[in-house]
Parts: C-alpha cells; sequence; structure tokens
C-alpha cells in the first residue's frame, strides 16, 4: 500500500483539557471554567490529514499534515511496520479514552490559550502522538465549527442507517424466539392443565376405592350369624346314615330286654328247645 489516506474514515471525540505544567501552577482554576473540547479528524485529501479541535466558543485549533510528515512522525514516535500498520495505531489512539488537549494558558490575558497540542495514545505504556495545533481567527473558526457540526450529523445519520439494517436483520430473529417462547409457555400450562386434572382423578379414584373397602368390612355380630347358619347348612347336609347311626348310638334298651346276670348263665329257651 502506497503512502495515502483513501481508506482513512472520519473520527470524532472528545479531548480532555488539559494546562502545560508551566502554566498549570498560576492557572489551577482555568481547567475547571474550559467548556469541553471536541475534535474531529478527516482526510482533506488523498495526501493530507486535517485535525480540528473546538469548545464551540472562543478556541478553535486546526492541523493539517502531509503524508510525508506523518511518515516523519511515524519514525519520531517510534512506530514500527508498514504505513497501513502506522495508520491503524493513529486511529486507535484517537479512538482511545486518553485523548488530551494541552494547552499553554497566559496568566492574566485577554487571550487565553496561545497554543495547544492533540496529546494521543493507544493504551497506557504505548507511544505517544502528539500534534502541534494552530489557533484559527473568527472566520475559518466560525467555518471549522460549522464543517464540523454538519459532518458530525452526517456521521450520525449513517450511524442510524446502519443501525436500522441490523436491528431489520435482527429483529425477525427476536420475533421468532418470541414466539417459539410463547408456545413453549402454552404447551406449559396446557400440561400443568392436564396434571391438574390426573390428580383429581386420581384423588377421585382413591376417595372410590376407600369407600368399596369400608362398604365390605362386616362386624362381628354378622360375623356370628354367617358362622351359625354356615353350621346348620353344614349339618343339614350330614348323610343320613351317619344320623341313624347316631341315633342307634345314644338308644336305651327297654328294662324288660334287659338280661339280669346272678352268677349264672341264662341259655335262650328257643336255643334250649332246639338242642
Amino acid at each position: 500500500m502506497g503512502l495515502d489516506l483513501e481508506e482513512f474514515q472520519p473520527i470524532f471525540g472528545e479531548a480532555k483539557a488539559e494546562l502545560e505544567a508551566s502554566s498549570a501552577t498560576s492557572n489551577g482554576d482555568v481547567i475547571s471554567t474550559l467548556n469541553p473540547f471536541l475534535f474531529r479528524v478527516f482526510a482533506a485529501d488523498l495526501s493530507h490529514l486535517a485535525f480540528h479541535v473546538t469548545d464551540f466558543r472562543s478556541n478553535t485549533w486546526e492541523a493539517l499534515r502531509s503524508v510525508h510528515q506523518l511518515d516523519d512522525m511515524r519514525d519520531s514516535i517510534g512506530i514500527g511496520g508498514s504505513w497501513s500498520d502506522f495508520i491503524n495505531y493513529v486511529i486507535a489512539s484517537l479512538k482511545s479514552k486518553d485523548v488530551k488537549l494541552v494547552m499553554d494558558w497566559q496568566p492574566k490575558s485577554s487571550v487565553g490559550a496561545t497554543s495547544a497540542k492533540l496529546v494521543a495514545r493507544k493504551a497506557k505504556g504505548m507511544p505517544l502522538m502528539s500534534i502541534p495545533l494552530t489557533k484559527l481567527g473568527p472566520s475559518a473558526a466560525c467555518e471549522a465549527v460549522a464543517n464540523l457540526s454538519l459532518e458530525l450529523f452526517r456521521a450520525y445519520n449513517i450511524l442510524q442507517v446502519s443501525f436500522g439494517k441490523v436491528c431489520f436483520n435482527v429483529y425477525p430473529e427476536q420475533e421468532r424466539c418470541c414466539q417459539l417462547t410463547q408456545v413453549i409457555s402454552a404447551e406449559k400450562e396446557k400440561n400443568q392443565a392436564v396434571k391438574r386434572k390426573l390428580d383429581v382423578v386420581q384423588l377421585e379414584n382413591q376417595r372410590l376405592q376407600r369407600t368399596s373397602e369400608t362398604g365390605n368390612i362386616t362386624s362381628p355380630l354378622n360375623s356370628d350369624t354367617s358362622s351359625v347358619t354356615a353350621a346348620l347348612n353344614s349339618s343339614d347336609k350330614q348323610p343320613a346314615a351317619e344320623v341313624q347311626s347316631a341315633k342307634v348310638a345314644h338308644r336305651v334298651v327297654p328294662a324288660y330286654r334287659r338280661a339280669k346276670v346272678r352268677g349264672a348263665v341264662l341259655c335262650d329257651p328257643e336255643e334250649g328247645e332246639g338242642s
């Protein structure tokens, strides 16, 4: 890649105002009264990078650096690698949270800051990039502020359109996720309703079973009556021979047929006549 700025996109950010060490002691209360500073860094053309810093009031600063000046700065701050690596480092430094506007403030002067520089680095401990700035007069400052405001608005519109496209692609997926979530919730509710019905049916079955078991339980009185009835039935079913034998066994022989034993054996008269 050659030394050009074809792919450089505008960068907007806020620069924290600071005073040079030489003027900080005598102007300690100045920082608290300063307004916020915004900056814009953009490619003025393929071979020049422009820096604008302003508080939108009385302090507007500018710097213009050619690609050859930037290449010299790369060597002075010690950034190795290719030209694209250096430009990427510049972009990362300007987009970091450590961008400062360091000003030399003249005490008791209506002019205020007489010089300033934009200082930035990618991260703490990394090489420091410093761009000296020139204060613009009223006419040039108004034009710079107007251009910065207009370009900031355009960048906002571009970002809004890009965000809308992303949302257009993301929202359908989110909508489908919401629909699936609703379906899952509905199915859970149905399952819970079915479970509740099954629990009710199970409880009813248990109640009926207990009621049925309670109805089959017999009292002691019923048990005795049943045993007596069973005994009578079984006695009725005994064979007639057994009943008759029992009657014969217990029959009493008449007294006139009883043999009297008085020390002699008596013979039957019929047996004596026959003999």
